[in-house]
């Protein structure tokens, strides 16, 4: 819905289970790829519609995720 992901509760799943966690659903802009990088153990993130819309540019998501884990 591009609402945003709801970093709450992703932060509290990584934080309960010891499986990997993906995020996924809500995803719109940068600034939500520079918030879910702040979860320690979050394995990674699941974009579609933001991409196909434009509000998040896939080049600058990849970079920034690539940045942050350096």
């Amino acid at each position: 819905m591009l609402t945003g992901p709801n970093i709450p509760a992703l932060r509290e799943m990584v934080m309960t289970v010891n499986i990997p966690v993906i995020a996924s659903g809500g995803i719109a802009t940068i600034d939500d790829i520079k918030n879910l990088l702040k979860i320690e153990n979050l394995w990674g993130a699941i974009t579609g519609k933001a991409i196909y819309s434009g509000s998040l540019d896939l080049k600058e998501a990849i970079k920034t995720a690539a940045d942050n884990r350096r």
